[in-house]
């Protein structure tokens, strides 16, 4: 039997369906009174256990009889505010993933991390598997946590839990578009102006699923793999939506003579009104970088057949347009 925290989020839920249609037992860790909705044609076909992943003593029970956990449920956010939430969150909880899995005998732990482990490093454009982190005052309190969550698994490893470690780039998928990368969607539905010029990576949350099976199913340990369908810059992400979407694309580039300004700017828009910023400085580097992230390693050893940007936007779009609470304000 396997187990997923975050079972019930934008990726947990794909991966769910996938564990589910290979008739494996899913339990679903998720805290009390969480949001279902992802997951309600399914919810029925799983085990459901409350736990918080910050709480050690009902995380360890969640896990009983459990074999292989994967490990999803992090919080995603650049918001500098969240600083603290972010480390809680991505750092105590994976360590306390880890712990659980020792204590009640798990035999492997697979851990979603994120390509944001990996940094920004001048004068790289191209990162793979080997590319080491460096510390850089641009890195986001995300990407640092992500690379210390890393920490937390490999201390795992060394201690006789058998490992793996997925690094998705941007996860496309329906869901929530008031959280995660969901909210690219709403952007552009919204008609917001503003682009910055650069690369956005991303990857279908269907093939982190299929990747994370092949871990599943494998018997290699202590590996880390980036799961990546690609990149394209920015404006014409944005224009494929758009198109989508029936909406207008955005046309006002942030210029980096600018940047400063505007994301000094949206950071007190976000204190007053208590929302998440829509951007920071550090986003704003970061897509200037041009960062690509190599897929090799998961296509040469785990066979992985990446989804076309179309088809995952394809995919994406419909769920927004047929979703009828997309058209409230």
């Amino acid at each position: 039997m396997i187990a997923i925290t975050g079972a019930n989020g934008l990726l947990g839920s794909v991966i769910a369906r996938r564990f589910l249609q290979e008739e494996i037992p899913v339990v679903g860790i998720r805290r009390k009174d969480s949001d279902l909705q992802l997951v309600a044609d399914i919810q029925h076909l799983m085990t459901w256990r409350e736990a918080d992943i910050l709480d050690a003593v009902t995380l360890e029970d969640a896990l009983q009889d459990v074999h292989t956990v994967i490990h999803t449920a992090a919080l995603v956010s650049f918001n500098p505010r969240e600083a603290k939430k972010i480390f809680k969150v991505n750092v105590t909880g994976t360590a306390n993933v880890v712990n659980a899995c020792l204590l009640k005998g798990v035999n492997r732990l697979l851990h979603v991390s994120s390509v944001a482990a990996f940094g920004i490093q001048k004068g790289i454009s191209k990162i793979d598997e080997d590319t080491k982190w460096v510390n850089n005052p641009l890195h986001t309190e995300y990407a640092e946590s992500k690379y210390l969550a890393e920490l937390e698994v490999a201390r795992g490893d060394e201690e006789g839990l058998h490992t793996g470690i997925v690094n998705p780039s941007v996860i496309l998928a329906p869901g929530n578009w008031n959280h995660s990368s969901a909210k690219l969607f709403r952007y552009i539905w919204q008609e917001k102006p503003f682009y910055i010029d650069g690369l956005i990576n991303f990857v279908d949350a269907r093939d982190v699923a299929e990747l994370v099976m092949k871990l599943y199913r494998g018997e290699k340990s202590g590996e880390r793999y980036i799961a990546n369908s690609g990149s394209i810059p920015i404006p014409l992400f944005f224009a494929e939506i758009a198109k989508r979407l029936n909406k207008k694309t955005p046309s006002v580039e942030i210029h980096p003579s600018v940047a400063n300004g505007a994301a000094f700017l949206e950071r007190v828009r976000s204190f007053i009104t208590g929302s998440e910023p829509l951007f920071t400085k550090q986003l704003l580097v970061l897509g200037r970088e041009h960062q690509m992230f190599e897929n090799q390693k998961s296509i040469a050893e785990l066979g992985i057949r990446y989804q076309s940007l179309e088809k995952t936007l394809d995919w994406c779009c419909d769920f927004y347009l047929r979703n009828n609470t997309i058209n409230k304000p």
